[in-house]
């Protein structure tokens, strides 16, 4: 990984996993240098959930992902990089179920218990020869560092990205470790973005995948790069219940506020540190909308913002054109009144009731424009709806990055 992005942050320490082990191959799946097949297996007994892409020319790989997560166990992950393996019919399926029966034969398992995800370049049939081999030597490998799994999983990323969280369930402490992929190519509808969260908590299938539900609408779903959203986007969390705590099985249960309370904190690191990588990225974007008429109302308008490359390149100049924010949030086609709209630059309003604020102060909105950490503020001042969403700033490096990106 070459020329790390500056919003890049260092690789956290993670907790191991009870249950997890994590192995690092190379498939040869493009030409680099670098091991680019993830293997993870988990114990028996394993529950999992999952949120995919909403793109209706989704991957095999992510079709097959949603049977695996209706089934509700898991006993290994499979991810390959360079290749997304999305568009490319039924020889692309082969592949998938190629890896799964792999897999299954491997661990003793159904090859419905195999998650597997790819990403990469669009339209060319993941090799199963390569596939094959390279599991082959996944499974004889030793086991590997979360940073390792991480950076495995790239594509053009610029840095490896992990999270980690804990919570109590009664008198035991459970941890959360996730690793995640994604910087160009990201307006999750629902997450090329990939991420996998694993904890030790004994929770139920349908408990986890309504936490996690719960935890995407406020994580995932509230960025963007790029406002395209892919074919392969996939969020999994597995849950070993080696910390043998009392299982979750109701949002009643003992605990159950809390674990939700982490999984959202570690969703939302993850999804931040996408925002962070994003292709040409020099400035993190924080807009907050409040006085929507719904939360739901107040986060289309703030992915209307984050989404504009008016806003995105005045970011980047540092220009504080808030002129694009009250474009942006008229076109969003959710209910707003410009008479009585208010925006904000860092702590400095700069427009209110429909007019900019007579006399306000530049400086401090010259100053906060230069920085790396970006906070747009939009009041609607229509109800009590609110909502925050994150982006990056749009430069000539995104273009230069995805002009040659097959080559």
């Amino acid at each position: 990984m070459t020329d790390i992005s500056p919003l890049a942050s260092p690789f956290p320490v993670l907790p191991d996993i009870g249950g997890v082990t994590r192995r690092v191959a190379r498939a040869g799946y493009k030409n680099w240098g670098r091991c680019d097949l993830t293997y993870v297996e988990l114990a028996e007994g394993t529950t999992v959930a999952g949120v995919t892409t909403k793109n209706v020319c989704c991957s095999t790989e992510v079709e097959i992902c949603r049977d695996g997560i209706a089934g509700g166990k898991a006993r290994a992950l499979v991810v390959n990089a360079g290749n997304a393996n999305a568009f490319t019919g039924y020889r692309g399926r082969e592949a998938v179920e190629q890896i799964m029966s792999q897999v299954a034969a491997h661990l003793g398992c159904a090859p419905q218990e195999v998650f597997v995800s790819s990403t990469g370049v669009i339209g060319v049939p993941l090799p199963k020869d390569k596939a094959r081999d390279g599991l082959s030597a996944a499974f004889e490998a030793e086991p590997c560092s979360w940073q390792a799994a991480a950076e495995t999983i790239g594509t053009t990323d610029t840095f490896a990205k992990g999270a980690t969280a804990s919570a109590m369930i009664g008198g035991t402490k459970v941890s959360l470790s996730g690793i995640i992929k994604g910087s160009g190519m990201i307006a999750p509808d629902m997450a090329t973005m990939l991420g996998y969260i694993f904890t030790d908590a004994a929770i139920a299938p349908a408990l986890l995948q309504q936490m996690l539900d719960e935890a995407n609408v406020r994580s995932f779903s509230c960025i963007t790069v790029d406002g395209d959203t892919s074919t392969s986007d996939t969020v999994l969390v597995f849950a070993t219940g080696a910390a043998g705590n009392t299982m979750l099985t109701s949002m009643d249960s003992p605990g159950a506020d809390a674990f939700q309370a982490a999984l959202t904190d570690i969703c939302t690191q993850l999804a931040q540190l996408v925002v962070k990588d994003g292709e040409g990225a020099q400035k993190f974007i924080e807009i907050d909308v409040t006085g929507a008429a719904g939360d739901e109302s107040a986060r289309r308008i703030g992915l209307s913002i984050a989404n504009s490359p008016l806003v995105k390149t005045a970011i980047a100049g540092e220009d504080a054109n808030w002129g694009r924010v009250v474009m942006a949030v008229g076109k969003a086609g959710e209910p707003a009144d410009r008479d009585k709209l208010a925006i904000s630059f860092g702590t400095t309003k700069v427009a209110a009731n429909g007019f900019p604020v007579e006399g306000y102060d530049e400086a401090p909105v010259a100053a906060h424009l230069k920085g790396q950490h970006i906070r747009i503020g939009v009041d609607l001042g229509l109800g009590s709806g609110r909502a925050t969403v994150w982006t990056c700033d749009l430069t000539h490096g995104y273009i230069s990055i995805n002009a040659d990106y097959r080559s």
